[in-house]
């Protein structure tokens, strides 16, 4: 069994985007999760904390997510992680099931699109990273370019919904009525989970 102490913030500091560092703490590396336009937050945290960023990983293209890419790129030399399918500049592409190391903590990417095709959650220890497929009380849009409300569905009912109640949510924006919540509390409350045919989804949302 591999024995850690994770690292790990939800940062927001300006708008409603979320940021996230996460970091092994005993070997310092990090990964700084959509940047967004939190990134004198983010810096300051990486040199206070003594934190190496890895990697930036993004949950998805859009530009509201990866702004901020290339300010910790340059300033820190970490590498800059998103799904294959992005048209973002990236250095390494993942797909379903990659698992990024730092240290001895595991990040494990799902590929889930819908609001893009792009679009990844990120597990770790017992969390979940949903970027804009899953919000607290709400989930992504599907009316943009490159979006598909089929492709939502499967992402939120054959995934997300298929994690552990416990699981922890921490979503690419500040919605809910409160930061972050559990796959247990979506399940129950969120009222975009409640149970449908894929048709009554599809028509529920209003985009094919």
């Amino acid at each position: 069994m591999m024995v850690y102490t994770m690292f790990f913030k939800q940062i927001k500091y300006r708008g409603d985007n979320f940021s996230y560092v996460i970091a092994d703490e005993n070997s310092r590396e990090a990964a700084v999760v959509d940047p967004s336009y939190n990134v004198d937050a983010i810096s300051l945290l990486l040199h206070g904390q003594n934190l190496t960023a890895k990697y930036v990983i993004n949950t998805h293209s859009h530009g509201d997510h990866t702004a901020g890419n290339e300010d910790i790129r340059s300033a820190f030399g970490a590498k800059i992680v998103a799904h294959k399918l992005s048209k973002a500049r990236k250095d390494t592409a993942v797909v379903e099931g990659d698992i990024l190391k730092l240290g001895k903590v595991l990040i494990k990417v799902v590929h889930t699109p819908g609001h893009s095709s792009d679009s990844i959650c990120l597990l770790v220890d017992g969390k979940v990273l949903t970027g804009d497929t899953l919000f607290v009380g709400e989930c992504g849009r599907t009316d943009l370019v490159d979006g598909s409300s089929e492709d939502m569905y499967h992402s939120l009912f054959d995934k997300l919904m298929k994690l552990d109640d416990n699981v922890e949510v921490y979503p690419g924006h500040d919605y809910g009525p409160k930061p972050n919540s559990t796959i247990c509390e979506e399940r129950r409350s969120n009222y975009t989970l409640q149970k449908r045919t894929l048709e009554e989804f599809v028509a529920f949302m209003g985009q094919p």
